[in-house]
């Protein structure tokens, strides 16, 4: 009997000891992107970036190994994606959302995250007032306001006062325009033009007409990375705007490391501002790029394989501070005032509107050493927030 008790006891100790010291459960995150489609490289970069930061830290996020479940969206269909990120609450049980390339998805997506109150990091989406559709939301990538604002100062200090803008038509498109429009004139600036480019299938010939007419000193661009702006510096150039000395100022997406080498030399010279170049000069970022062409060495970094990137290192230390625990109120709690240093620089969640802080750099496009680069010519908006939450500009 003795005996009995005894093996009872070591039995019992033995399963609490087996118990407390168990694993944390795996840490399960659904990742909405455009997988197939037009938009397919912008899913393919933003995984690239989740997946190397996974392979440095042997798949473990805040000390808890993670399964990813990745939902095909297409980029072009926000109501495929409201459903798949439904059937990742519902079927596949996540405890965190993330992904969301495109500004349409994410919204369709926003109110599935409310309603299952699930924590949802937005990895490319740019439209300004996005976490603002979802207590759940925050940005590791841009708010397009961010970008877009400081150009109008910027080119009237240039002496490039006279412009057309040339914006996609759709919601980041929109945005881009206003705010570089709002920006622009403040400054003294006049646009001559404002041209909305159809998202799918556009036929530039049209309005490289129309621009070469205006005569401006330059074009304000804004169109999604990819095959648009290809096809818009070779028209721009086979027509004679270049030769006619019309610059070109954009957004920092259109000279994505990922088709700069697309565009080509038509890019030479091409201002853009924006959160993150390859070039850009830090440890920090000499690292990450030593470490992507390590595991993927025929594609360059770009902005969204750092946001992929940057959002895992999100996801760890707000675990780190929960102690494993991705309930909705404790990380969204966490991620508030966050701060590291990313491959772009210095970055904030600031703690009011869970949208992103961080510097935003002028670059120029230069070949150096072969290799058409985003140089970094400015750096002087340290800690540029979005203005939406900073200056209340009118939607």
């Amino acid at each position: 009997m003795k005996v009995t008790r005894i093996l009872t006891a070591l039995t019992l100790g033995l399963a609490a000891a087996s118990t407390s010291f168990a694993a944390e459960p795996d840490l399960k995150i659904g990742l909405v992107l455009p997988m197939s489609g037009p938009f397919a490289p912008y899913g393919h970069n933003i995984e690239n970036g989740i997946n190397l930061y996974l392979r440095q830290h042997n798949n473990m996020l805040g000390g808890r190994k993670v399964v990813m479940t990745v939902k095909d969206d297409t980029g072009t269909a926000p109501e495929i994606s409201r459903r798949v990120t439904q059937e990742l609450v519902v079927r596949d049980n996540v405890d965190l959302l993330a992904g969301f390339a495109m500004t349409p998805e994410a919204l369709a997506a926003a109110p599935v995250a409310t309603s299952a109150k699930k924590p949802m990091i937005v990895m490319n989406a740019g439209t300004s007032d996005l976490t603002e559709k979802s207590p759940y939301i925050t940005r590791v990538s841009a708010a397009v306001a961010q970008y877009t604002v400081p150009l109008g100062p910027w080119a009237v200090k240039n002496n490039l006062k006279k412009i057309v803008t040339v914006v996609a038509d759709f919601g980041p498109g929109h945005d881009a325009e206003q705010y570089f429009t709002k920006s622009f004139v403040a400054a003294g600036g006049k646009v001559l033009d404002a041209i909305r480019i159809p998202l799918k299938n556009p036929d530039f010939g049209p309005f490289l007409i129309r621009i070469r007419n205006l005569k401006p000193d330059a074009v304000f661009l804004f169109l999604p990375a990819g095959e648009q702006p290809v096809a818009f510096f070779k028209g721009f150039k086979e027509r004679g705007l270049a030769a006619d000395g019309i610059k070109i100022i954009a957004t920092g997406d259109l000279t994505s490391e990922d088709s700069i080498d697309a565009i080509g030399d038509n890019a030479i010279g091409v201002i853009t501002a924006h959160h993150y170049s390859e070039a850009h000069d830090s440890p920090e970022n000499k690292a990450f790029t030593t470490a992507f062409y390590k595991a993927y060495p025929k594609e360059r970094p770009n902005f969204m394989a750092v946001a992929g990137y940057d959002g895992m290192h999100l996801i760890d230390k707000a675990l780190e501070q929960t102690h494993g625990d991705a309930s909705a109120d404790k990380f969204m709690t966490a991620i508030r005032g966050m701060s590291f240093i990313s491959p772009r620089g210095p970055i904030t969640i600031d703690p009011k509107t869970r949208d992103i802080t961080q510097t935003i750099y002028i670059r120029k496009v230069e070949r150096v050493d072969g290799k058409l680069q985003n140089v970094e010519i400015d750096n002087s908006l340290v800690n540029y927030k979005n203005p939406v939450a900073k200056q209340n500009i009118a939607r």
